[in-house]
């Protein structure tokens, strides 16, 4: 790990917040190279999706031309959210480093407890009201997916 890095993902979580962003900063890392950073732009851009680690992320996927990190770092100015941490996931990065906790973060009024705590129950126990339908209709989009050769996994 560099601290470095982490420093420099502090950095940009202190210039968002300058900017109207919330507190956070995220940068990608290659080969002890920044190939991508992001901050919080949930506010300005109008965008809850707009967390720094996403930014970082889409930022570097479009560098890179893959949506596969695997050989990337990703430092945090804070342990990512749920929806941050199943990107990091989904683009394969290799490894996390984060200075703030996620209590660090609750302090400050950003409490993800609670979507850690519907993740865990089932789909009809949530908070969220969710219902089903169509099924089988639904999966024909899988079965076209499944019998496409020249398909990407990913």
């Amino acid at each position: 790990m560099s601290e470095g890095f982490l420093l420099h993902a502090i950095q940009l979580a202190c210039d968002s917040v300058a900017s109207g962003g919330g507190p956070f900063g995220a940068v990608v890392v290659e080969d002890g190279k920044v190939v991508a950073a992001g901050q919080n732009r949930v506010v300005p851009g109008c965008d809850p999706t707009a967390h720094a680690e996403i930014e970082a992320i889409r930022a570097a996927c479009r560098a890179k031309g893959t949506y596969d990190l695997s050989h990337c770092e990703l430092y945090a100015s804070c342990e990512p959210c749920p929806m941050c941490l199943g990107a990091i996931h989904w683009a394969r990065i290799g490894r996390l480093h984060y200075a703030c906790t996620r209590e660090d973060a609750a302090q400050a009024g950003f409490d993800d407890a609670l979507l850690y705590r519907e993740l865990a129950l089932p789909a009809t126990a949530r908070s969220l009201r969710v219902s089903q339908a169509l099924r089988d209709k639904g999966l024909e989009a899988f079965r076209a997916w499944e019998s496409d050769a020249d398909r990407v996994p990913y």
